[in-house]
């Protein structure tokens, strides 16, 4: 059934499909669901497309509180609807919440709960609740508004609306930093893509939070201590600033309130950030990677986020070819190297071409030569084939093998020698 959506239907609401939520609304009524609401980002965004300047984009995920099972909810629904209209259901029991796609519409249904937490950092303890807990438990002001499909009025306990007529971001509660502070990440999304500012409370809250450090590691600590909104919470809301965000704005905001601290020191105070991250773009080295690769302990904030095993060895490789470097610019000029030696040098090492890359993004010293390497060097071949040194007498082995070596040098230093080959960028 194609995307449908009813104008003008609810107080203030655009952009939804008001009949498919009416139809979802009478079938929680059969199964006994007293009341089911819908919650998030797509009542923020429905509000701004009829209210405020900064439209986001069209809304694709919706979100709905159940008070009551999501899951049995979900079940019935995709019974009742039939594979025809519910063409995706996850199920996952733990938690008590379903995805499913309804009509090409994506739904995200979870049970109305209450959050406490045993500790700062730590993920939350998660009990049953109704929908005013759960509207109190969320991160900003403008995150929580509801609309109530029962009764069809919105509900807005913590006046958010007003929040996004004025463009603010404001915390429910002065322990929300603390509680979990990746809800400052999330700030500087919602920020940098609704061109939103903290609030004066909120932005006190996060500079007086990151001065008190309230959690129980601290920067040299066991990582393996670290809370995990510190650890791997921290690096899935990096993840989503750097690959659906406009990031650029979002890390100038985390820097702006001393928020990159959380990272590291060194990244708070880096001014070579943006330029790291977009020649990562350019060159495929993975955003959070490139912005890791700045911190003065880059393999231990790497281990910390958990970042994938071959990520961390990129971080590692490109730390030692980059000391190596150093080490050997003390005895002699880099730049006067052909590019044959830089290929032996980086080749002998059996550097991975996303090690080499990470140098280059860091702007390390004669990084334009890694760069030639990266860019075209490496795909140069010896002119003579190792089936034509062997009709030519050559015997299979290792002595074939640096003879195709020393010919592919060769025709490197030849053709750089002729005419410089600039790289393609892309």
């Amino acid at each position: 059934m194609d995307r449908q959506v009813k104008k003008n239907s609810g107080p203030g609401l655009k952009g939804l499909p008001m009949e498919l939520l009416e139809s979802i609304e009478t079938f929680s009524k059969q199964l006994g669901i007293s009341r089911i609401a819908l919650v998030g980002g797509a009542v923020r965004d429905s509000i701004m497309q009829g209210t405020c300047e900064n439209n986001p984009n069209e809304i694709k995920d919706i979100d709905l509180v159940v008070e009551g099972s999501a899951i049995e909810l979900a079940s019935f629904l995709h019974v009742h609807l039939g594979n025809s209209r519910v063409t995706e259901l996850h199920i996952y029991p733990i938690y008590d919440t379903a995805e499913m796609k309804i009509d090409g519409w994506s739904f995200d249904l979870a049970s109305a709960r209450v959050e406490t937490y045993s500790d700062f950092g730590e993920n939350p303890q998660v009990t049953n609740s109704d929908l005013e807990s759960d509207l109190a438990r969320r991160d900003f002001t403008i995150n929580s508004i509801a609309f109530d499909c029962s009764l069809g009025v919105l509900i807005d306990p913590f006046k958010g609306k007003a929040d996004l007529s004025n463009g603010h971001l404001a915390f429910l509660h002065p322990r929300s930093v603390a509680e979990d502070p990746t809800r400052v990440i999330r700030g500087a999304r919602y920020g940098a893509r609704l061109k939103f500012e903290l609030t004066p409370s909120a932005l006190q809250q996060v500079r007086s939070t990151l001065i008190d450090w309230p959690w129980r590691w601290q920067h040299g600590d066991p990582i393996e201590i670290a809370p995990p909104a510190l650890s791997t919470r921290l690096r899935l809301e990096f993840e989503l600033l750097l690959s659906n965000e406009p990031w650029e704005d979002a890390l100038k905001k985390l820097q702006s309130w001393g928020a990159l601290s959380m990272l590291d020191k060194k990244l708070q105070q880096d001014k070579n950030l943006v330029r790291r991250i977009n020649w990562a773009a350019r060159l495929g080295v993975e955003k959070l990677t490139a912005l890791v690769a700045g911190a003065e302990d880059s393999l231990n904030l790497g281990e910390r986020l958990k970042l994938a095993r071959h990520e961390i060895k990129n971080l590692e490789d490109s730390q030692k070819f980059e000391i190596k470097l150093l080490n050997l610019s003390l005895e002699e000029n880099l730049s006067l190297w052909p590019a044959s030696r830089w290929c032996n040098e980086i080749e002998s090492n059996n550097l991975r071409p996303q090690a080499v890359a990470l140098c280059i993004c860091k702007g390390i010293p004669m990084w334009k030569q890694l760069l030639g390497w990266w860019g075209r060097w490496r795909k140069i071949k010896s002119p003579i084939s190792a089936n034509k040194l062997i009709d030519s007498g050559w015997e299979a082995g290792p002595e074939l093998g640096e003879k195709l070596r020393d010919l592919r040098y060769e025709e490197i230093d030849r053709l750089i020698s002729r005419k410089y080959i600039p790289l393609r960028r892309t």
